[in-house]
């Protein structure tokens, strides 16, 4: 069993980090038509996918984590 001290030790912020750098990569080769639109819309969920786990890690509280663990749940759903 791993201990958890930090939002970084958490699997799931581990993976969404990944996720964002390939993001990134797969979006330099969009069309530069996308620049403002596809590829920003896509770039920022992935974003906030591991920036609402580390948000929530440090939040008082059940519900209040669990607010911004599911806000990370939609973000991933909206790069689907």
């Amino acid at each position: 069993m791993t201990l958890i001290i930090s939002f970084k030790d958490i699997k799931a912020w581990q993976k969404s980090h990944e996720f964002v750098l390939e993001i990134y990569e797969i979006t330099k080769q969009f069309p530069k038509i996308e620049d403002y639109c596809l590829t920003n819309q896509i770039r920022r969920a992935a974003i906030s996918i591991p920036s609402n786990i580390a948000e929530g890690f440090r939040r008082q509280g059940f519900a209040d984590s669990k607010h911004f663990y599911n806000i990370s749940q939609g973000s991933l759903e909206d790069c689907r």
